[in-house]
C-alpha cells in the first residue's frame, strides 16, 4: 500500500466552493446546499483504497451523529477512473449505498475540486465552521489497515466537538495517511 500523507492546508483557509454530482441522487449539489449550521466535514475517499475501506464504518458512524448536531457532511472521489475504473461514478453509487453513506458522495471529474483543497490522499478530511474556515484538516484517528491500533475516529471527532462546543482544538493535528489520489497524466 503506498503510505501518502496529507497536505495540511492552512488552518483558517475559506473552503473551495463546488458543485458536483452527487452519485447518490443523480443531483448537483453545491457546498452552500452540503454545509451545516454548525460546521461542515468534506472527506477524500474513493472506492478501492484498503484505508477508506478500513475507516468506512467509523466515518458512516460520525455522520450519523454529528448530522443531527448541525454539522454537514460530503464526501468527495477525484481518481481518474479511466485508470482505475472501479471508482467510476456508477460503482461509487452502489459502493455508498452497501457501506450507508449517510452524505452524498460527489464525483470530482476534472480533479479541480481535490486540488483547490490541495488534496493529496485517501482518506483526507477537512472540517470548516459556520463560516466555512478550516479548524481541522488531517487523519480520522491513529488506526491504520494492520496497525492494530482499534478504529475509534478519536481525532475527527475532537474537532469536531470542539467546533459544536465553541473551543479551541489545541489538540496535535496530525496528516492523514492513505492512497495518493490518483491523478489524471
Amino acid at each position: 500500500m503506498a503510505r501518502t500523507p496529507s497536505n495540511m492546508l492552512p488552518l483558517g483557509t475559506q473552503a473551495p466552493h463546488f458543485s458536483l454530482e452527487d452519485t447518490v441522487t443523480d443531483s448537483i449539489l453545491s457546498l452552500d446546499q452540503i454545509k451545516g449550521e454548525k460546521g461542515t466535514v468534506i472527506m477524500f475517499i474513493c472506492n478501492h483504497c484498503p484505508f477508506v475501506i478500513h475507516v468506512n464504518s467509523e466515518i458512516v458512524s460520525i455522520a450519523n451523529t454529528y448530522t443531527e448536531k448541525g454539522i454537514g457532511f460530503a464526501a468527495i472521489s477525484s481518481n481518474d477512473v479511466v485508470n482505475y475504473p472501479q471508482d467510476s461514478p456508477e460503482k461509487m453509487k452502489a459502493h455508498a449505498n452497501n457501506e450507508g453513506y449517510p452524505f452524498p458522495y460527489l464525483y470530482d471529474e476534472t480533479q479541480d475540486i481535490a486540488k483547490a483543497f490541495d488534496a493529496a490522499c485517501t482518506p483526507d478530511f477537512y472540517v470548516f465552521d459556520e463560516a466555512l474556515k478550516l479548524v481541522y484538516r488531517g487523519q480520522l484517528d491513529d488506526s491504520r489497515p494492520e496497525n492494530g491500533i482499534p478504529l475509534n475516529g478519536n481525532d475527527l471527532r475532537e474537532a469536531i466537538e470542539c467546533l459544536i462546543e465553541g473551543k479551541d482544538n489545541t489538540s496535535l493535528q496530525k496528516p492523514s495517511i492513505g492512497c495518493n489520489i490518483k491523478w489524471k497524466v
